[in-house]
């Protein structure tokens, strides 16, 4: 059974679509329009092992937040969707992820209850037209309609906020690897309650 979620998100600010399959090779055709992020988006896609094509059309014009957001958002309800009933899956992922001086630290629970905490200090910078504070509201609106419970911290910072940024997709992307991962002795839902 092929795991795959397909969304088209529409507003007054962007128009996005996501098609997401949970068990890919890594693939990403990434069309956002902020490069950077494109690029974030490519890791996401690689060290998660999904396949990822986005296409986003937003309001540039006024910085790249409603399209990173939006993103988010969109992601967030195709890997929900891709998803199903979450019945046989690990539901818990977590990975320490370095990158050079930095260290970051993910962890992820597919429990259905959004919630996102978000540790990770940058300066105010924009990278390829990616501000760094858009990293928490990508993850703030993944998290919000993916139903994942999501803590993300840098543990060590350095110079580059770049390097962080890299770092810090990667652990959110092989934390939710793991948390997606088919596991063949889980039987129906990994909860007690019967239900996620």
């Amino acid at each position: 059974m092929s795991r795959a979620g397909e969304v088209r998100r529409t507003t007054a600010e962007t128009e996005v679509l996501v098609r997401v399959q949970l068990d890919g090779a890594g693939s990403c055709d990434a069309q956002t329009g902020v490069g950077f992020f494109d690029h974030m988006l490519g890791l996401v896609a690689r060290h998660g092992l999904l396949d990822l094509a986005v296409e986003a059309r937003g309001d540039l014009q006024t910085g790249s937040h409603h399209t990173v957001e939006d993103v988010g958002i969109t992601m967030g309800q195709a890997v929900d969707e891709a998803l199903g009933d979450r019945e046989g899956i690990e539901r818990y992922g977590d990975a320490l992820v370095p990158m050079d001086e930095c260290l970051a630290q993910a962890a992820i629970d597919l429990s259905g209850r959004p919630f996102a905490a978000v540790d990770v200090p940058l300066p105010a910078t924009t990278i390829g037209g990616f501000e760094s504070e858009l990293l928490e509201e990508f993850l703030r609106g993944f998290a919000n309609h993916a139903g994942a419970t999501l803590h993300l911290r840098l543990l060590v910072g350095g110079g580059s906020a770049h390097h962080a940024l890299e770092a810090s997709f990667k652990a959110f992307a092989r934390a939710l690897r793991a948390a997606v991962a088919p596991n063949p002795r889980v039987k129906g839902v990994p909860s007690t309650k019967g239900s996620l």
